[in-house]
């Protein structure tokens, strides 16, 4: 597709420059994520099965999610998050990393329905994140999570639980 310099001038900011619900869900649309309510922030690389994306989702500012990434409904994930299913192993024939591991292994991630992924977490392959969680901004999430947790670090991990009754955060009372 060629586009004139205005063209191309008009689509760089707006593509950078609105984020609000009018044009994520726009964006959504266009990327063939649209009619339930979800929401894609501008720089976002969503490289996921349309139908592994749940209804009233948000993804941030730039994030990146590939692969075999299963995201359930009501799911916020704040800017920066990498989500990535699969992974490059070591060939040692050719002395590099190149082979793709999905024919290894269940590399698949899932978040967990009602969850919060702050800014800049990073899930790695083969992790289960429960339901209604908060993964605290910068955590590197290596190992699957109960329901109802609260999980910080590198690497992560559970440091509080969120009471499903009234919401409260229980900081150290693991689930």
């Amino acid at each position: 597709m060629e586009l004139t310099r205005e063209e191309f001038e008009k689509m760089t900011v707006y593509a950078h420059a609105t984020n609000n619900q009018r044009d994520n869900e726009r964006r959504a649309e266009i990327l063939g994520f649209g009619g339930r309510g979800i929401q894609i922030a501008p720089g976002a690389n969503v490289r996921v099965p349309q139908e592994l994306i749940g209804k009233q989702v948000f993804i941030g500012l730039y994030c990146y999610l590939n692969g075999k990434v299963t995201v359930e409904d009501y799911v916020l994930i704040g800017p920066g998050c990498s989500i990535v299913a699969g992974n490059h192993k070591f060939n040692a024939q050719t002395g590099w990393f190149s082979d793709r591991t999905e024919g290894d292994g269940d590399e698949r991630v899932f978040i967990g329905r009602g969850s919060w992924l702050a800014s800049h977490v990073t899930v790695t392959p083969g992790v289960h994140i429960g339901k209604a969680n908060l993964i605290c901004a910068g955590a590197v999430v290596t190992k699957s999570t109960p329901d109802y947790a609260i999980v910080a670090g590198v690497p992560a991990r559970v440091v509080g639980s969120i009471d499903p009754v009234s919401g409260a955060y229980r900081w150290g009372v693991m689930p």
